[in-house]
């Protein structure tokens, strides 16, 4: 661990893996990483393999060295508390990384009328909005048509998550480099980082 970003505040607002890793990497260079989710655990808290506690292998690794905090997001109250997280005020605050929909309560218009220079980083699945996660968007740009055995035509997805690991290594990226410009210029920023984007520049 390093600590070249000691002193930024990041808050993530994310679950499964592109926005956690993203996440994950800043933390290990030194940021102070605050994670939220709902109360009871978000919807990879118990996500396979698990101890024989029950506890999640997967969430434990993706989300070490973060600190947390459980928020009642379906009250409007929690939500508030969400937003004021995210937009805290201080020179090395600011910064968030989501995967929530772009709309809504997270959206960075909501987040940017509480801190006009805010940088968001937002995961998402497909450019215009809809759903998608690794391993749809393998089948989508053909990765399960070109892995597998030679003698078997039957379509095996790949069992490492390649776009969203990737996309969090750019997520973290984009928000270093977002950080810099808003110094220079003092703008905040949004910018989406959709997985299926990432998979199609990177098949290319």
């Amino acid at each position: 661990m390093y600590d070249l970003l000691k002193g930024l505040r990041v808050v993530e607002g994310s679950a499964f893996v592109a926005g956690p890793t993203c996440g994950l990497y800043l933390a290990q260079l030194g940021a102070e990483v605050i994670r939220f989710d709902n109360i009871g655990g978000g919807p990879d808290f118990n996500r396979w393999p698990l101890s024989r506690g029950g506890d999640s292998f997967y969430w434990e690794g993706l989300n070490k060295s973060k600190k947390s905090i459980a928020i009642d997001l379906s009250r409007p109250e929690g939500r508030r508390l969400a937003q004021e997280l995210a937009t805290a005020p201080g020179e090395h605050g600011g910064a968030f990384v989501t995967n929530f929909p772009v709309e809504g309560f997270l959206s960075y218009e909501a987040l940017s009328a509480l801190r006009p220079d805010l940088v968001c980083v937002r995961v998402m699945g497909w450019a215009d909005g809809r759903p998608g996660v690794d391993y749809t968007i393998n089948a989508a740009v053909g990765v399960p048509l070109f892995t597998g055995h030679a003698d078997d035509p039957r379509p095996v997805n790949h069992i490492l998550p390649a776009w969203d690991l990737l996309t969090g290594g750019y997520a973290a990226f984009s928000l270093v480099s977002a950080l810099m410009a808003r110094s220079r210029d003092g703008k905040g920023r949004e910018v989406r980082l959709p997985l299926s984007d990432i998979a199609a520049a990177s098949l290319a």
